[in-house]
C-alpha cells in the first residue's frame, strides 16, 4: 500500500506525469468541466472532500510555481480565499520557491480550465472555490 499522503490513484498518476508549466484545476462541486479535459471526481457529498483539504494534499505532492484564481473568489468567499492564501504561503516557506498569483474573471477562469491536464472536482459548495495550479520544478 502507498505510504505517502496521496492515496487516490488517478490523482497520483496526474501528479507523477506533470511537466513544467502543466496546469491542473482543483474545483468546487459546481464548476463546469470541459468535455476534452480529464475529470477526476472526488466529490462524495456536500463538502466532502473539502476544497482546502484537497489543496493541502495536492500541495504536499506537487511543486507549484503559479496559481490562477477568479477575482470573484476573494470578494464572494473571502474566508476560504484567505485559507488558500495561507496554504500557499506555507508552501512557499516549505519549498523556498516563490509562487506567483494571478487573478482573472470567472469567465476567463472557466476558459483557462480547457488548458488543464485534469480538473479535480471536490465536494466543496463555497462559491468560486476554484484554483488552477501551474506545475513548477523541484530543482
Amino acid at each position: 500500500m502507498k505510504k505517502s499522503t496521496l492515496l487516490n490513484s488517478d490523482v497520483t498518476y496526474l501528479v507523477s506525469t506533470l511537466g513544467h508549466t502543466d496546469e491542473i484545476t482543483i474545483c468546487d462541486a459546481g464548476l463546469p468541466i470541459p468535455d476534452q479535459v480529464t475529470r477526476i471526481d472526488l466529490a462524495l457529498t456536500h463538502g466532502v472532500p473539502s476544497f482546502i483539504d484537497t489543496v493541502r494534499v495536492i500541495l504536499s505532492e506537487t511543486q507549484i510555481e503559479g496559481v490562477v484564481m477568479a477575482e470573484e473568489f476573494a470578494r464572494v468567499s473571502p474566508e476560504l480565499h484567505q485559507e488558500l492564501l495561507k496554504e500557499l504561503e506555507l508552501e512557499q516557506a516549505r519549498s523556498g520557491k516563490t509562487i506567483s498569483t494571478e487573478y482573472i474573471s470567472h469567465e476567463e477562469f472557466k476558459q483557462q480550465t480547457q488548458q488543464s491536464r485534469a480538473v479535480v472536482r471536490t465536494g466543496e459548495c463555497t462559491p468560486y472555490a476554484n484554483v488552477i495550479f501551474q506545475s513548477g520544478v523541484v530543482f
